[in-house]
C-alpha cells in the first residue's frame, strides 16, 4: 500500500521583494490543488512538444573499477573508484564493505568521527530565480537547500526541486568559500540533480551500499536547515527500508528516517555509521501532529542516475508513455472537470510521443494496461517503469462512455528543460 506524504516536498522556495524572512526561505511546493483545471485547460490545446537538451552536459563514459588502498580523507579500508571520463576525470569513490574473519564490521566510528569525515562534502546552496507576479512585475524568487560533493572536481549531488527553474546557483562549501555552479543534468522522476563548480581538491563523499541497511541502523543527517544553518548534525536511526511513498501523483520508494529533517536539508547527505553516503535526503512529512517522519533516496537508487546525469545530461533508456494524468477522487473534481465517472484521467498527450502515436486523447479516462486495472496515476507509472524502451503494451481506456484499446510502443524519455 503506497503512503501519501501531506506537504512533503522541502522545495526550498520562496517570493521575495527585498530581504527574504529566514522562516519562510522554503515554501511546500508540487501540491495540485485544482487538479481538474489540467483537464478544462488542456480540452482546449494540443500537447506540449518534448523536453528540450538541458542547459549543459557532459558526455562520458564509465570505464570500469580500480581498487584503491590506504585512506580517504580520514577513512580507513578500502573504496572503488568509479571514473567518468572527458576532459576533466570525474571519480565517484564507492565503499567496499570491511569485516573481520567473525564478520563482524571493523569500521565503526563515533558520530564525532562520522561528522569529522564528512562535513567538508556537505554544502549549502543557494538559488535565484526570475518571476513575474499577477501585476506582471519582476520578482526574485530564492531558495536554499543542502547538496554532497561526490568527485574532487567539483560534481555535486541536490534534489530536482532545489534547483528547479533556477538562473542561479550558488555552493558555499564548509570552508565559507562560495561558487557560482554550474546545472550538469536534473531529473524529476527520481528528485536528483548534479551541479559543478570549478575546482580540483575538493572533498567528495565515500559512497556506501543502501542494499547493506538494516532498521534500526544508526542514520546522521547533515544539512543547511532553514537555508542558514549550515553544517547542522542531525542522529537517528533507519526507521524503514523500501518505503512507497506517493508525492504529486509518482511513487518513489525511498529511506524512512526518524533523523530530525527541516526545510533546507533537501539535497544535502545520509550517512552511516562508517561515514559513508547512505542517502539524499529529499522528503519530509509534516504536520501539527507529525514528527520522526524523514525520507531519503537510497544511494544505490540515486548512484545509476548520478552517473547518467554526469555522462549525458538526462537518463538515458528509460521508458516513457509520453501523457500527464490526474487522478479525479472525488465527484466535485469530477463535475468541476467536466467527467461523469471518478478515475484516472489523460490531461495532456506530448507531440510525437508513444501515447500520441496510438491514438491517446485528453480525457481518456484508463482502465487497464495489460490486463492490470488502474487506479491510480502512480500506478501507471509503476506499470511504465516495469517496462523497457521498445516495448509495447496495451491499454484500455474508456472515451465517452465506449471502451477503446489502444496499443502503445514506448519510448525514451528525452532529456528534461
Amino acid at each position: 500500500m503506497e503512503n501519501q506524504v501531506p506537504n512533503e516536498w522541502n522545495q526550498d522556495k520562496t517570493e521575495v521583494q527585498n530581504q527574504p524572512n529566514i522562516a519562510e526561505v522554503e515554501t511546500q511546493a508540487m501540491q495540485s490543488d485544482n487538479i481538474h483545471e489540467a483537464i478544462k485547460e488542456e480540452s482546449n490545446k494540443e500537447g506540449d512538444s518534448p523536453n528540450a537538451s538541458p542547459q549543459r552536459t557532459y558526455k562520458g563514459l564509465l570505464l570500469g573499477a580500480s581498487l584503491l588502498l590506504g585512506t580517504l580523507g580520514g577513512f580507513g579500508g578500502s573504496y572503488v573508484a568509479d571514473m567518468l571520463r572527458d576532459s576533466q576525470t570525474a571519480v565517484i569513490y564507492q565503499s567496499v564493505e570491511q569485516v573481520d574473519k567473525e564478520g563482524n564490521d571493523i569500521t565503526n566510528m563515533s558520530v564525532k568521527d562520522v561528522v569529522t569525515n564528512t562535513e567538508q562534502s556537505v554544502v549549502e546552496i543557494t538559488t535565484e530565480s526570475a518571476a513575474t507576479d499577477t501585476y506582471f512585475q519582476q520578482m526574485i524568487t530564492t531558495g536554499a537547500g543542502s547538496g554532497v560533493m561526490i568527485t574532487k572536481d567539483g560534481y555535486i549531488v541536490t534534489n530536482h526541486h532545489v534547483v528547479d527553474g533556477a538562473n542561479k546557483i550558488t555552493v558555499r562549501t564548509k570552508d565559507e568559500k562560495e561558487y557560482e555552479a554550474t546545472l550538469i543534468g536534473k531529473d524529476e522522476k527520481t528528485d536528483l540533480a548534479v551541479i559543478k563548480i570549478n575546482g580540483d581538491s575538493f572533498t567528495p563523499a565515500v559512497f556506501g551500499h543502501s542494499s547493506e541497511l538494516h532498521v534500526g541502523d544508526e542514520a546522521i543527517a547533515i544539512g543547511n536547515p532553514l537555508g542558514e544553518l549550515g553544517g547542522t548534525v542531525t542522529r537517528g536511526i533507519i526507521s524503514a527500508l523500501d518505503r512507497e511513498i506517493s508525492i504529486d501523483g509518482r511513487t518513489m520508494t525511498l529511506l524512512q528516517t526518524d533523523t530530525a529533517i527541516n526545510k533546507g536539508n533537501s539535497g544535502g547527505g545520509l550517512f552511516n555509521a562508517e561515514g559513508e553516503l547512505i542517502g539524499i535526503v529529499n522528503a519530509k512529512s509534516s504536520g501539527t501532529s507529525v514528527e520522526g517522519l524523514g525520507f531519503a533516496i537510497p544511494i544505490d537508487t540515486a548512484k545509476g542516475v548520478i552517473e547518467s546525469l554526469i555522462a549525458n545530461g538526462y537518463v538515458t533508456g528509460r521508458p516513457q508513455l509520453g501523457v500527464s494524468m490526474v487522478d479525479i477522487t472525488d465527484e466535485m473534481s469530477a463535475f468541476q472537470s467536466g467527467v461523469s465517472e471518478l478515475g484516472v484521467y489523460v490531461a495532456k498527450v506530448s507531440d510525437n510521443s508513444a501515447a500520441a502515436e496510438a491514438g491517446m486523447q485528453v480525457k481518456d479516462r484508463i482502465i487497464s494496461v495489460n490486463g492490470t486495472e488502474i487506479s491510480s496515476a502512480a500506478e501507471l507509472s509503476k506499470v511504465i517503469d516495469s517496462k523497457k524502451v521498445g516495448d509495447t503494451i496495451k491499454i484500455i481506456v474508456d472515451r465517452d462512455h465506449k471502451q477503446v484499446t489502444l496499443n502503445a510502443t514506448l519510448k525514451e524519455a528525452p532529456a528534461a528543460q
